[in-house]
């Protein structure tokens, strides 16, 4: 099943070049961030 929440905060890491300024994108906190792209490398 693919994980839509973690795809968009990996996309949003690579188009804003850092966990921080894709967290703010997105409206949630880098770590936030951080545990969507760990769920995906799972």
């Amino acid at each position: 099943m693919l994980d839509y929440a973690g795809l968009s905060a990996l996309a949003a890491v690579v188009r804003q070049g850092s966990f921080e300024r894709a967290a703010g994108t997105l409206g949630v906190t880098p770590s936030a961030v951080s545990q969507r792209v760990r769920a995906l490398e799972e």
